[in-house]
């Protein structure tokens, strides 16, 4: 079974002020999927913690790894940056079929700034999602979509 992680980011949740609503989303959808997914992990905004909460999945050994939150235009909503950090190839088209999508369900889907893409040499594929739980719940089924065949093709096979 293909291990998945949620990393939340929220400075209100990573405090306790804030239940995190949307990781739960994710990490339901990963699991019924067929992925082995732990609980969320819950972290503060910012490029540096997004950086190492990712660094310490990918250690780990998990393969498809979701954040949510962090993704907009608020001065403390850097998960894009710090998963650049990361990432070795982005994979453009994830993120703008994301985007497109939200715009269309909501005009402010089209402000979020989420990447996605692939870190080499361990065969990772990394999704940014908004914070929201109907965005998660949006944004997953397109993920999921595309997943499966994006870890095989990491894993080797064939197109």
């Amino acid at each position: 079974m293909t291990r998945a992680a949620v990393i939340t980011v929220s400075d209100r949740s990573a405090a306790g002020a804030r239940s995190d609503d949307s990781g739960p989303i994710a990490v339901a959808a990963l699991r019924e999927a067929g992925f082995d997914c732990a609980e969320p992990v819950v972290v503060p905004d910012g490029a540096d913690s997004v950086e190492r909460a990712l660094q310490a999945e990918i250690v780990a050994g998990v393969k498809l790894i979701v954040t949510t939150g962090g993704t907009g235009v608020g001065p403390r909503d850097e998960t894009p940056e710090g998963t650049r950090r990361v990432l070795t190839r982005e994979i453009p088209g994830i993120a703008e079929e994301l985007r497109r999508r939200g715009a269309a369900e909501k005009p402010a889907g089209m402000l979020t700034r989420g990447v996605a893409g692939v870190a080499d040499p361990h065969g990772v594929l990394i999704v940014n999602l908004p914070g929201s739980p109907k965005g998660v719940a949006s944004g997953m089924p397109v993920l999921l979509s595309v997943a499966g065949h994006v870890l095989d093709q990491l894993g080797g096979g064939d197109h």
